[in-house]
């Protein structure tokens, strides 16, 4: 699996140019905005699109069929691509961190502890992102995945809004309020809640892929 790591990660390097682009926008956005939050969303979503990219490439020229034979099984070719989004996202979530309690502490824009709350629930996000689209990615390819994925993000979507709105018109309860007024305590324990379902889902996802590629044929 250590040879796959280095591959996806040299294949990754191709796009350093684009990488560099994206940088020195969420620098940019930080130094000159007083928004310190998006930018660190923007950066884990770009790595989470990168590592869904180096199944394009493995993927492209019929690339896998000559993969497989090599002494790599399909299994090891699975929890790899999920070993490198946890990796590479937390290395691009670890640095956007970084980034954004800088430019907290010189803008005073927000108290450190609300940014590293922050921090935490878009980690999360970002586990859930990539366990949607990495079984999409497998299953579909490039092309079809991305379609595939659109529906399943606009679906999650829908979903969200109609539990807020059919909270509010069937129970009168306020969802969002309730999520802006918790207290510290509670809010800790909502991220450790959110981020081990983030986790659960991220197993369950790798699960599903494991059985994707042990049918797919090349």
């Amino acid at each position: 699996m250590k040879g796959l790591l280095v591959k996806d990660f040299k294949l990754m390097m191709l796009q350093k140019n684009f990488l560099l682009l994206i940088l020195a926008i969420v620098i940019g956005m930080l130094a000159f905005t007083d928004d310190v939050v998006f930018p660190l969303g923007f950066l884990g979503f770009v790595a989470s699109l990168l590592t869904v990219s180096t199944i394009s490439y493995d993927d492209f020229d019929n690339g896998n069929a000559f993969l497989f034979t090599l002494p790599i099984t399909r299994s090891n070719y699975v929890i790899e691509k999920y070993s490198l989004g946890l990796l590479f996202g937390g290395m691009a979530w670890v640095f956007a961190t970084v980034l954004g309690i800088i430019a907290t502490v010189w803008k005073d824009a927000l108290p450190i502890g609300d940014l590293i709350q922050v921090s935490l629930i878009l980690l999360a996000i970002m586990i859930v992102i990539q366990a949607i689209m990495l079984p999409f990615q497998l299953k579909y390819g490039s092309d079809k995945g991305r379609i595939a994925m659109i529906g399943a993000f606009g679906a999650l979507a829908v979903i969200v809004l109609v539990v807020v709105k059919g909270a509010k018109a069937i129970f009168n309860v306020d969802l969002v309020h309730i999520f802006d007024h918790l207290p510290t305590v509670s809010m800790r324990v909502f991220i450790a809640i959110i981020l081990i379902i983030a986790l659960l889902l991220f197993l369950v996802s790798m699960k599903i892929s494991l059985s994707i590629m042990n049918k797919k044929e090349f």
